[in-house]
């Protein structure tokens, strides 16, 4: 890796990883670690912010890291956070050097706040939602990342872990943190095919997003079930549902297609099955070698788990390093 650019990037083990999660992010993960010196996350403590299930987080955790591994991520570059406690020890510092008044400006608190809200009059809000912005930065700066792949909706988030770093700094009177630097890379924005009006989510169910491991027919179906025309569209411009369709084809790289079926809708003579079933091969085709691996995996779940937990370990020494200096520059005391 030697002198190569750090960069972290963290997903948290909720829903299944669907071809909207693959194109918007972990597609980019995959091709990054060629370029730079990749680090990558299964935030467990994060999942704990919004309601969860005990019995069900560790097992969330291992599908998540199984599924990153299918897609082709490295796993000597992954790590749990819940194995990496310095993260934890690092948020709550980090946590006394960021305001009230930022927390509460974060629009991610305000939407899943309502969610949560929406779900059952008797859960409440945890505190742990509200402050994990600090947690993390805490994920980001422990590592001394150079660069954090984010869409535009999560400039936010990073704005505030540059903030808290810049602060922390001036508290200390040396430039320790680096800056965090924002990744941008094409990160298509996948909507859903039954709803083209909403991105993609797990949590809103089955028909509101399409897993990269759902066999060849099943995919075929939920595409071939697109809504085409939905919404108000302005004459001459094209529906939602059909950019959504031209988008995922553009994403699964069949250009050829996209070229010719791009042809006939602006020749007027497009015929929708045409577009739905080049975007369901296109999309087989990508997600056919990951179902293979999954299956290698699965087959292998032990040898890969002691293989995560040991690169946790390698990765923990760097967060042990970093959380030993900034205790000792803001006055803590190390255990020895």
């Amino acid at each position: 890796m030697g002198d190569r650019k750090q960069v972290l990037s963290c997903i948290q083990p909720t829903g299944n990883l669907h071809i909207g999660r693959y194109f918007g992010a972990l597609k980019n993960w995959v091709e990054l670690q060629d370029k730079y010196d990749c680090i990558y996350g299964v935030v467990d403590y994060h999942a704990m912010t919004m309601p969860f299930n005990p019995a069900k987080l560790r097992q969330a955790t291992w599908n998540v890291t199984f599924d990153m591994i299918a897609i082709g991520t490295d796993p000597d570059r992954i790590f749990i956070q819940s194995l990496v406690p310095e993260h934890a020890e690092l948020g709550w510092i980090l946590n006394c050097m960021t305001s009230y008044g930022e927390l509460g400006r974060m629009v991610q608190f305000k939407d899943k706040s309502a969610q949560v809200q929406e779900s059952s009059k008797d859960t409440f809000i945890s505190a742990g939602l509200f402050t994990y912005p600090a947690l993390q930065a805490a994920d980001i700066l422990i590592y001394k990342a150079d660069y954090v792949p984010v869409g535009k909706d999560q400039d936010q988030h990073l704005e505030l872990t540059r903030n808290i770093a810049q602060r922390f700094n001036n508290l200390v009177g040396r430039e320790y943190f680096v800056l965090p630097e924002p990744l941008y890379t094409e990160t298509p924005k996948v909507m859903s095919t039954a709803n083209p009006q909403m991105k993609m989510s797990a949590s809103k169910g089955d028909k509101h997003n399409i897993d990269v491991f759902a066999d060849p027919a099943r995919i075929t179906k939920q595409i071939r079930s697109a809504v085409t025309d939905a919404g108000d569209t302005k004459e001459g411009e094209m529906s939602a549902g059909v950019a959504n369709l031209f988008s995922l084809l553009k994403a699964a790289g069949d250009l050829d297609s996209y070229g010719s079926l791009k042809g006939d809708y602006d020749a007027g003579t497009l015929k929708y099955v045409d577009l739905k079933d080049a975007v369901a091969d296109a999309v087989i085709k990508v997600t056919d070698p990951f179902r293979e691996k999954k299956a290698e995996v699965l087959a292998n779940k032990k040898q890969y788990k002691q293989r995560v937990k040991e690169s946790s370990i390698a990765i923990r020494a760097r967060a042990k390093e970093t959380v030993k200096e900034v205790k000792d520059l803001v006055g803590l005391l190390n255990v020895k």
